[in-house]
């Protein structure tokens, strides 16, 4: 079978796999080694089968430097025995994110393995994400054997800041970093200033272009002229006058048209990074809002322009993050991912939140911990990934919809977040009572024409149906009674004669 490079889909969902684990815990159920190569049909015939595309976190070849670091890091130390009660020296694998070289790790399958998991995935039309880091490699990367790619120090440098700098020979250089954090001491800092850098950066995802559909590059805004200026200064050398992403982005979908690009992205650059060429941007805020305020600022932060709205990533869990469980509780962790997998934009799920994990995996360990599944949220998911708008909504539009007061006294009509996807007669009403209060409003459904029609409205999280009159929505909206952090998804038809 021939991988074609299609278009991408407008909303599409992702599933991301922390893949080492993941094949780790495959191995354990089906009691033989497993890896991207021989993975069982069945295993794509359950979640994954849900999901418009796979991010495959981790695939690429491991440090030892990075391996060494990790097993020796007191403080890691402390989080490998809180994920793992039973920690070994061997689990360590190394980070995911201090890449010894870009080839398939053979640990995982190789890039047989790889090609092999990636047609599996395009014969049910799913596509295939990996990462890239643009900001460091490891320490002892096959790339420090070439010159002119990392910010470079001096003798002085590394007297004065023995944690920021570190020798190779008789050269200098700087540890990868944040601005906001210390130093990753199991990675070389990128010059993003560097034309041989972007040339390295170009060529080197062209490589990975020809292996999947997308990339999600890991903390994307560390290379704007700004950020890295600021971090970097006089060490980076001159600002050039293109961007890094304006470089590197339209030099990759020249060849490949239809290849993906995701941003990490913090700091309330989201715009900035899109219109660099990203497509699609992590919406922090929005996990943020969801995590700590109220339904007025979410629905505020809704309010902006589609074009934004629309290449925006939203979760309520990645590799990064807490658990949602952990972070939300039961009930306000599915009224989040109501909301989060609803909206415009892709929506993006971590292996393990289907099932209700509550173990946050330092990215370091190549073994998941055992947790008992929890089969409420599991058919909560189940219910809510086949609810989703999806294909069929990819050209249509979004609205937020109004909520209104029921009683003069009654305040909490300011609860309930409401809006409508619709396309051609298919429409989508997603009504969640975001606040741990039972809640009650009437929601003006706009722009809907309802006419003198009696309609249908199906609640597809609980199969359950009601009608009502063309002419009660229009005077007074859909009237909802909701208790604490519930939802419905309505799926609204027209009744026949």
């Amino acid at each position: 079978m021939t991988i074609k490079n299609l278009e991408w889909i407008k909303n599409p969902k992702i599933y991301e796999i922390n893949t080492w684990p993941w094949l780790y815990s495959l191995s354990e159920v089906y009691n033989k080694s497993i890896n991207l190569e021989n993975i069982p049909d069945e295993v794509f015939n359950q979640v994954i089968k849900y999901f418009d595309a796979v991010w495959l976190m981790g695939v690429w070849e491991r440090s030892p430097t990075s391996k060494k670091i990790a097993l020796e890091h007191p403080g890691l130390q402390n989080e490998y025995h809180k994920a793992l009660h039973d920690f070994r020296d061997e689990d360590v694998v190394g980070s995911p994110y201090s890449v010894y070289y870009y080839h398939v790790d053979n640990n995982i399958g190789g890039i047989d393995g790889l090609k092999s998991f990636r047609m599996r995935l395009a014969e049910r039309n799913i596509k295939l994400i990996l990462d890239y880091i643009p900001n460091h490699v490891s320490v002892d990367s096959l790339w420090t054997f070439e010159s002119d790619l990392f910010i470079e120090g001096t003798l002085d440098d590394l007297m004065s800041h023995p944690y920021d700098f570190f020798s190779i020979g008789e050269k200098i250089f700087a540890y990868g970093r944040d601005p906001n954090f210390p130093p990753w001491t199991d990675s070389i800092q990128i010059n993003a200033f560097s034309e041989t850098a972007r040339q390295k950066t170009i060529s080197t995802l062209l490589n990975i272009a020809e292996l999947c559909d997308g990339v999600r590059c890991d903390m994307a805004m560390l290379m704007t002229n700004s950020v890295f200026k600021r971090t970097w200064g006089d060490k980076a050398g001159s600002s050039p006058d293109k961007e890094f992403w304006k470089e590197i982005i339209p030099s990759v979908k020249e060849k490949y048209p239809s290849f993906l690009f995701i941003a990490e992205v913090y700091w309330d650059m989201e715009w900035e990074l899109q219109q660099q060429g990203f497509d699609f941007c992590y919406d922090k805020r929005l996990y943020e809002r969801l995590a700590h305020e109220n339904a007025n600022t979410i629905r505020d932060h809704l309010k902006a322009e589609w074009k934004y709205q629309s290449k925006l990533i939203r979760f309520i869990e990645n590799h990064d993050e807490m658990r949602a469980l952990e972070k939300f509780g039961k009930e306000k962790s599915k009224a989040a991912a109501t909301i989060a997998l609803t909206l415009p934009g892709a929506r993006l799920v971590y292996e393990g939140q289907t099932r209700g994990n509550r173990i946050k995996l330092p990215v370091q360990l190549g073994r998941n911990p055992f947790e008992e599944s929890s089969k409420e949220i599991f058919e909560f998911y189940q219910d809510l990934l086949r609810s989703i708008p999806g294909r069929e909504f990819g050209e249509g539009s979004w609205s937020l919809c109004k909520s209104t007061l029921v009683n003069l006294n009654d305040s909490s009509f300011s609860n309930i977040i409401s809006y409508l996807w619709w396309v051609n007669d298919n429409h989508r009403l997603i009504v969640v009572n975001y606040s741990p209060n039972p809640s009650k409003a009437h929601i003006k459904i706009s722009p809907f024409h309802f006419d003198t029609n009696r309609w249908i409205f199906t609640d597809l999280l609980h199969q359950k149906s009601y009608i009502y009159n063309g002419d009660d929505l229009y005077k007074y909206g859909l009237y909802v009674e909701l208790n604490a952090w519930k939802g419905y998804i309505f799926n609204i038809k027209k009744e026949s004669n």
